[in-house]
């Protein structure tokens, strides 16, 4: 924990590089040449703005524009001419006062001023389940004093986006009310699926497999699970705390089954699974999970958006929802019926879980599944990254 003077220290350093960064915002023109990209607030490369810069690759407009990637890691790999950028450095608060293109799937920090000749493309990261911004009755997140001041940032921050994608004509309404935009809504489908119809072929699949150190002689099964608002360290430092029996798990399935864990990018726990060794493999927050989508055979979630994404591959779907009633309830509170909605089995134990993994009949669900995709999933067809380029270029016209 940091003593007073290292405190003061900070502060007054914070002080200095915004007066400085307010400074470059005056002093230096908009650069509609530069493009600015971050994902899960510069923890990792994954996700729509990932998918966007790739496409960007791909058409070769990463030398004809200036792109930037916001990281904190700053080993991660990444493809073409892009610079990767130290998250809130010297550097990093330079571009964002000169760039003419923001590209974010969360909420950038409110000490950034977007200029008027700036263009801020809100991504987004998902179809919701759970309640949003404006439409949510009460919270427990970290760092977080009051609903109303909860509320009122985030109608500040919404308020400086230009364009916000939508996967789904669903989202755009909500999105239109529950962050009071309106503005322009791209309803386009998200970039970061557009994978899932490029690589949905089984030399693609085999060959993540092998990079990723997967068996191919065992079935598949990937547990993403959600965050939970009142199970953290602080602010932005959730725990994973899932209350599901893995031992049993591997016991009951390990025989022609392995479990994939993914956490969601927020979740800052250190699991030890050793004793798990050969039946769970778990991949950290660089691993973008639309690979894991791909190699998987069925997913395991709760009230993650992973199953508007995942619905695409039409693959099996349960849903492990321990603590239902609490967090549709207390929590969040949902949009839709999901016990209704739900394409796939909803169970509340660890025993029943795997019942229902081994038991599994598709055909129980297939209406469901293709009732849940027609309503989530219409616009997805792997285009979207690249209207969203085109988007971008006409900025430059």
């Amino acid at each position: 924990m940091l003593k007073k003077p290292a405190k003061r220290l900070i502060e007054i350093i914070k002080r200095i590089v915004l007066k400085w960064y307010r400074a470059c915002i005056k002093l230096f023109p908009v650069n509609k040449n530069i493009i600015l990209f971050e994902s899960n607030l510069g923890r990792n490369y994954t996700g729509n703005p990932k998918a966007i810069y790739e496409e960007m690759v791909k058409q070769g407009l990463d030398s004809k524009y200036r792109c930037y990637f916001i990281l904190e890691d700053m080993k991660t790999t990444i493809p073409g001419k892009g610079k990767k950028i130290k998250r809130s450095r010297l550097r990093y608060f330079f571009l964002f006062a000169v760039a003419g293109v923001w590209v974010s799937d969360s909420r950038l920090p409110k000490y950034l001023i977007k200029r008027d000749k700036c263009r801020y493309i809100q991504t987004w990261h998902g179809t919701p389940l759970k309640k949003l911004a404006l439409d949510m009755d009460s919270v427990y997140m970290a760092g977080v004093s009051t609903l109303d001041s909860y509320k009122r940032n985030f109608f500040n921050n919404a308020q400086t986006w230009d364009y916000l994608i939508s996967q789904n004509h669903y989202s755009t309404e909500i999105f239109r009310r529950a962050f009071a935009f309106d503005k322009d809504i791209l309803e386009v489908g998200y970039p970061r699926n557009d994978i899932l119809f490029q690589k949905n072929n089984e030399e693609d699949i085999r060959k993540l497999k092998i990079d990723l150190g997967l068996p191919l002689d065992k079935r598949i099964i990937l547990y993403a699970p959600t965050w939970r608002d009142n199970e953290f360290y602080g602010k932005g430092r959730y725990k994973f705390n899932p209350a599901l029996d893995f031992s049993m798990l591997q016991a009951e399935l390990k025989e022609d089954m392995v479990l994939i864990v993914k956490y969601h990018y927020l979740i800052m726990d250190v699991i030890d699974w050793s004793p798990y060794k050969d039946f769970v493999y778990s991949y950290d927050i660089n691993h973008d999970i639309a690979s894991l989508y791909l190699v998987s055979d069925m997913l395991i979630t709760d009230y993650s958006s992973v199953m508007f994404d995942y619905s695409i591959l039409q693959r099996p779907m349960l849903f492990y929802c321990y603590d239902l009633d609490k967090y549709k309830d207390t929590l969040r509170g949902f949009y839709f019926d999901f016990l209704e909605e739900a394409p796939g089995p909803v169970v509340l134990t660890t025993d029943k879980l795997i019942e229902e993994i081994k038991e599994y009949n598709p055909l129980k669900y297939i209406d469901k599944q293709k009732a849940f995709a027609m309503k989530y999933n219409h616009i997805d067809d792997g285009q979207a990254s690249k209207r969203v380029v085109d988007l971008i270029q006409s900025f430059m016209e």
